[in-house]
């Protein structure tokens, strides 16, 4: 197994870290300030930010296999579509469209990240 470059598991754990921290932050807007039609679809941003920020902080780590850095990849960059397409609908008025196409990142990086331990 070929050891994934230290600072980029310095740079995921950062990024989960902030994504964890922004799933929180979201969630305390949604219940405090948000109408009561969109707290659901911000409550369901936060939940997936938050859920996925702690899990690529503690994914990424030093000597874990390639396969596995891309699986935290698709997760993080799966969950900030998702997330993101879901409070742009509700804060910036905009589409959430995008959305589906983060659920399906997120999946698939959970699908690789099972399949990750094949590669030592």
């Amino acid at each position: 197994m070929k050891a994934v470059p230290a600072p980029l598991v310095r740079w995921l754990r950062a990024k989960g870290a902030l994504m964890a921290g922004a799933g929180v932050a979201l969630a305390a807007y949604a219940f405090h300030a948000a109408a009561d039609a969109d707290r659901a679809v911000l409550q369901a941003a936060a939940v997936m930010a938050f859920g996925h920020g702690v899990a690529i902080a503690a994914l990424a780590r030093p000597r874990m296999p390639r396969v596995a850095a891309l699986a935290v990849g698709l997760l993080l960059a799966g969950s900030l579509v998702f997330a993101g397409a879901l409070a742009w609908r509700v804060l910036g008025g905009g589409s959430s469209a995008a959305a589906p196409f983060g659920g399906g990142m997120m999946i698939l990086g959970w699908l690789l990240y099972a399949a990750s331990p094949l590669e030592d």
